[in-house]
């Protein structure tokens, strides 16, 4: 009997197409997609992020996508644990979960045992550390983490008092150190799972960064700014994202329009580099010339499927 992969992900650099390819592919296995960017759950945030449209989903159906709003925070253990839920109702409904998308700390967060300290918590513990932080001062704290967790004391500076607090917590809560919970996590798959990349030289890549910046901006890039700027959403988590933030520093007067849209491009390629370091140093990909087009790619990735079902794998 044939065996597909429980979850397939498309990764690679910001303008490569995996929207497209997503599409696509889901379309030919009957599949459907899971965001895979951090920012993409925004609401309002559209163009800046090259966020999917109705049109586009061609009726493939979408999910995590708009579900925060713009002032409210979002991690990578939340993020992990909505995924794996949309993993499941996918897989209970016959259908196949593609996670599509940039971010690779968060794909790799779903598809291998990543552990994170957030489920540790008690709120009550955390509060009462912090009046003794007051009452006892932060070296009567540190010597108690140097009893008990000594290897972790040394990573945390005795003045980084959230860290601090921290480490206590979690220690307290659990009967664990932070360095237990995190030991050997994140290497083994929870899935049988198949990453496909999409790469390209990179002079072009670069091209169509620059490209689709001054698209996104004749698009309305910079009244979608304004409009959060002016519901107060600012130094929030949502607005770091590129695009937004240099946009912000224009309105505040720190840069003109010209310098605030080299400035995109500018950090906008600095980020494509970055994710093509990750994807290839810490995740096993198959890669494709994203310049090979959706068709063939997509072909590909079905020759892949059929090794996969019988076993084999080619690299």
């Amino acid at each position: 009997m044939s065996k597909r992969p429980e979850v397939i992900a498309i990764v690679g650099p910001t303008a490569s197409g995996k929207t497209a390819l997503s599409v696509a592919l889901a379309k030919a296995i009957g599949g459907e997609v899971i965001n895979g960017d951090s920012m993409q759950v925004y609401k309002n945030l559209d163009i800046g992020t090259a966020k999917i449209t109705v049109e586009e989903m061609d009726g493939v159906p979408h999910h995590l996508f708009d579900v925060k709003e713009p002032n409210e925070s979002f991690s990578v253990a939340e993020y992990q644990t909505a995924v794996r839920h949309w993993i499941k109702d996918i897989q209970d409904r016959g259908k196949t979960p593609i996670i599509a998308g940039g971010t690779g700390l968060y794909v790799q967060s779903v598809l291998y045992d990543f552990r994170f300290t957030e489920e540790a918590a008690d709120l009550a513990v955390r509060q009462r550390l912090e009046q003794e932080l007051v009452e006892q001062g932060a070296a009567s704290l540190y010597a108690r983490l140097v009893a008990v967790d000594p290897a972790g004391a040394e990573k945390i500076h005795p003045n980084n008092h959230r860290r601090l607090v921290r480490a206590l917590e979690i220690m307290e809560v659990t009967g664990k150190t932070k360095g237990d919970h995190e030991e050997n996590a994140g290497h083994e798959g929870l899935y049988n799972h198949l990453l496909i990349g999409l790469e390209m030289d990179r002079e072009v890549l670069y091209e169509r960064i620059d490209r689709r910046v001054d698209m996104m901006m004749d698009k309305g890039l910079f009244a979608e700014a304004k409009n959060l700027w002016d519901a107060g959403i600012r130094d929030m988590q949502s607005v770091q994202a590129i695009g937004y933030k240099e946009l912000h520093q224009m309105i505040e007067g720190n840069l003109l329009l010209d310098e605030a849209i080299e400035l995109i491009k500018k950090n906008t390629r600095h980020y494509a580099k970055r994710q093509m370091t990750y994807f290839r140093n810490k995740l096993e990909v198959d890669w494709f010339d994203a310049q090979l087009g959706t068709i063939e790619i997509v072909q590909g990735i079905l020759t892949i499927m059929q090794d996969f079902a019988h076993g084999k794998r080619i690299r």
